[in-house]
């Protein structure tokens, strides 16, 4: 199990969540601010990151993390409101939960980002889409042989786009597929990360080229 980083306020919500996370396998360090989590990233594997925290609040956590870091970060929130779920999605978080947590449901989120940022059976070779040279076994995504910097969950999106090209892939297809969801998950998380990815693989990410919407369907990679 990989060491989870909880930066959560709530002493008492921290103490019952880790002492939950740590009865289902996993080991548990407790940050109660942001500064003091920021200060923890060295030996942490996972971060469960809480939105409203004293000081540095979770989203500017959460963007000083992804700065220099493609640690795998759920954030936990008390406002299900769909602009603060966007905005954290938009600062590099790979998944939310809105509070209370339910301690089983982190654990399968947990495992789920686990299985698509080390892949069970690695694909084989390289994926070319224009520039884009995508190692899948690697985790790794190149444009003029300069490595971008990519988190995993980005980098399983724009694995399943180049596996299809031009077929339009629905939101939640890529919900099953990327984020490993076997129900009717949030497209809301769909639409920040294809957002951050074309911000990244775009010349011109407000007017994409390789990844584009089908109104009412989803997205699809066009490579023709």
């Amino acid at each position: 199990m990989p060491r989870l980083l909880l930066v959560e306020d709530d002493e008492a919500l921290a103490e019952a969540l880790s002492l939950a996370l740590r009865a289902l396998g996993h080991d548990v360090v407790h940050a109660p601010t942001g500064e003091h989590a920021l200060t923890e990233l060295a030996d942490a594997e996972f971060v469960l990151l809480d939105v409203m925290l004293p000081g540095i609040d979770g989203f500017e956590v959460c963007r000083r993390i992804r700065a220099r870091s493609r640690l795998p970060i759920v954030l936990l929130t008390a406002r299900g409101d769909p602009i603060d779920v966007v905005a954290g999605l938009e600062c590099g978080a790979d998944d939310y939960v809105v509070k209370p947590a339910e301690p089983r449901v982190l654990d399968a989120r947990i495992k789920a980002i686990g299985r698509r940022a080390h892949p069970a059976v690695p694909e084989a070779g390289l994926l070319r889409v224009g520039e884009l040279e995508i190692d899948a076994a690697a985790m790794s995504v190149t444009r003029g042989g300069e490595e971008l910097a990519l988190t995993a969950t980005e980098i399983r999106l724009l694995v399943e786009f180049a596996e299809h090209p031009n077929q339009v892939l629905s939101r939640q297809v890529l919900l099953k597929r990327v984020w490993d969801y076997g129900y009717v998950g949030d497209s809301r998380i769909v639409d920040a990360a294809v957002a951050r990815l074309r911000a990244k693989v775009e010349d011109d990410p407000a007017n994409p080229v390789l990844l584009r919407t089908v109104r009412g369907l989803g997205y699809h990679l066009v490579t023709k």
